[in-house]
């Protein structure tokens, strides 16, 4: 969810359980909940060799990446823009994309007739390293009382792209795809060539990294103000604050 200036000055104030209740949070807890659906069904669809499973792992895939779309849209239009919103939002995200990544680094790494694809799987370790990053990163930030930024413009377009490419892969990928010609898909329309698939990915590798790298003035600039003289006394103040309103409920 993106930042507009009707809401920039409300979430500086905001808790962080403050307006929980909102379409676009349950959106981000739904497309949560689906991680381990489509892990189960991806799953089962390359160990079974049941397209079925496959297409049911696309259409999982699918509307996670609607629901993606349409959460900030909604949070804005009808401004439910929420701190945790613009947390829950990303971490959706990564948890996401780093469970697409695992699963497609271990499903190439072993194709059978494939040799290509067997070298090409290490290409995935990238997304898997940049969400870890993040996520670690996030968490260090929270700790210190620095709220990550809602994700921009080239963090959803790469969002966008990833979910765009990876759905074509699992849909016509060369062995894997529920619709490539091979045994076991459910219908044979069309099989990726590999040249092509590779150059998907690579495009959503460089795309991703993009983004990643468009959040650092901003997270440079978060933590330089934090740890100056002026930032550390604000975290001060607001820690006694929170323990004298807790001794107060006492």
């Amino acid at each position: 969810m993106e930042n507009t200036p009707e809401t920039t000055k409300k979430q500086e104030t905001e808790g962080l359980f403050d307006n929980v209740w909102t379409v676009p949070n349950l959106l981000s807890f739904i497309r949560i909940l689906l991680i381990p659906v489509f892990a189960v069904l991806f799953y089962k669809g390359q160990h079974e060799d049941k397209g079925i499973y496959l297409l049911w792992a696309v259409v999982v895939l699918a509307l996670s990446g609607l629901s993606d779309f349409f959460d900030g849209k909604i949070a804005r239009r009808f401004n439910q823009v929420s701190a945790l919103g613009k947390l829950l939002d990303p971490i959706a995200d990564k948890l996401t994309q780093a469970t697409i990544a695992v699963m497609l680094f271990f499903t190439f790494l072993h194709a059978d007739e494939n040799q290509t694809l067997r070298l090409f799987a290490w290409v995935f370790l990238l997304f898997i390293v940049k969400e870890l990053v993040m996520l670690i990163g996030g968490l260090l930030m929270l700790m210190y009382d620095i709220r990550p930024g809602a994700a921009e413009i080239f963090g959803k377009a790469a969002t966008m792209v990833f979910y765009l490419v990876m759905i074509a892969i699992m849909a016509f990928g060369p062995e894997i795809g529920a619709f490539s010609v091979r045994d076991g898909a459910i219908v044979q329309i069309f099989t990726l060539p590999n040249t092509v698939m590779m150059v998907l990915v690579v495009v959503a590798v460089i795309m991703t990294f993009t983004a990643f790298f468009s959040y650092m003035p901003e997270t440079h600039r978060q933590v330089k103000e934090r740890f100056s003289p002026e930032g550390k006394a604000r975290a001060q103040v607001k820690k006694e604050e929170k323990a004298a309103l807790k001794n107060a409920d006492k």
